[in-house]
């Protein structure tokens, strides 16, 4: 008897399917790719919206500070305008349709290139250091300052004593262990020294010469400014 060999049949993958896989994988590759790339993309976009953003609220804080810098500057131009019509006519007062100039403004005394102006206030119209300088400025000036020997005499002159009343505010006062003027320079040791006490200021008085005096004390005042040059 013959047996006959049975060889077992095995099964064949569809042609289709073995195709397809590649297929598959492909599309899933391209759709992590495009996935990605719109996560970058966004990422990008959105960092560049942020630093657009952070310009744009700078610019706006230059436009704004410019705003404020130009009104700042026309406010300046009219008060410049209006206290140059007002030296013109204080110095140069108009008589019979004919300016007639002089040095200072009537009230100020003049000596050599400056205009000096004392102010001998009562008790109660009396200030401290600070507010005599504020009052100064408001009229284009300041404290006197005193250059020299001449200078010194000059401003003791104008310190004159009236109701038992002789200390007179001058523009020194002590600051971090030196007398300084107000504008900074240091006071020369040949003008006066005198130990400087922080918070002191020094008063011109007419028989005493100058003294050192808290700041907060209420004094009358000397203010200075320049003189017209004719």
């Amino acid at each position: 008897m013959f047996r006959m060999n049975r060889k077992t049949q095995q099964p064949t993958k569809s042609p289709s399917f073995t195709q397809s896989v590649p297929t598959v994988a492909g599309c899933w590759l391209i759709l992590l790719v495009i996935v990605a790339l719109r996560i970058y993309f966004t990422s990008v976009i959105s960092a560049n919206n942020t630093k657009l953003t952070a310009k744009n609220q700078e610019l706006e804080t230059e436009k704004n500070n410019l705003t404020e810098q130009i009104k700042d500057l026309e406010m300046k131009n009219a008060v410049s305008v209006t206290q140059a019509q007002w030296s013109i006519d204080a110095y140069c007062p108009p008589k019979n349709n004919v300016r007639q100039c002089k040095a200072c403004e009537t009230g100020w005394g003049v000596f050599q290139s400056s205009c000096y102006a004392y102010h001998d206030a009562e008790p109660s119209d009396q200030r401290t250091w600070e507010e005599a300088r504020e009052y100064c400025k408001g009229k284009i000036s300041d404290l006197v300052t005193v250059a020299d020997e001449k200078e010194k005499n000059h401003v003791s002159g104008l310190s004159v004593p009236s109701e038992g009343l002789t200390e007179y505010w001058i523009g020194l006062r002590a600051e971090g262990g030196k007398w300084k003027w107000f504008d900074g320079t240091n006071l020369a040791d040949s003008l006066w020294k005198q130990t400087p006490v922080d918070g002191h200021c020094a008063v011109s008085d007419q028989k005493e010469g100058w003294k050192s005096v808290s700041c907060g004390e209420r004094k009358r005042w000397i203010c200075e400014k320049a003189a017209l040059s004719l």
